[in-house]
């Protein structure tokens, strides 16, 4: 069994490490992957696709966060399902908000 050391020796400069058994120990002796020596890259980000109550024409949304009845939101909410069963437009939540606020 090896000798136990400090954590502190470890980390003196004079106690180099053999880097390819450093990664031998990481790596568990198989190949590195790209994506852990490539630093990943996040897309750029793109408009929301035209969908669910979204036209091309619409503008941008925020979120914003409100307080709102209970009673208030069950008849939302219920007025909402009922209109997508009859196929009335507007029926989403967002669409029937947006004509309710609008001047």
């Amino acid at each position: 069994m090896a000798t136990r050391r400090q954590l502190v020796e470890g980390l003196k400069p004079e106690n180099a490490v053999d880097r390819s058994l450093e990664d031998e120990f990481v790596y568990n002796g198989g190949p590195k992957s790209a994506t852990a020596t490539k630093p990943q890259t996040n897309p750029p980000a793109t408009e929301p696709a035209a969908g669910k109550g979204r036209t091309e024409s619409s503008p941008a949304r925020i979120p914003l966060t409100v307080r709102f009845r209970a009673d208030y939101a069950a008849a939302l909410k219920r007025a909402s399902l009922e209109r997508q069963f009859q196929g009335v437009r507007p029926n989403t939540l967002q669409d029937i908000l947006d004509e309710a606020v609008e001047p």
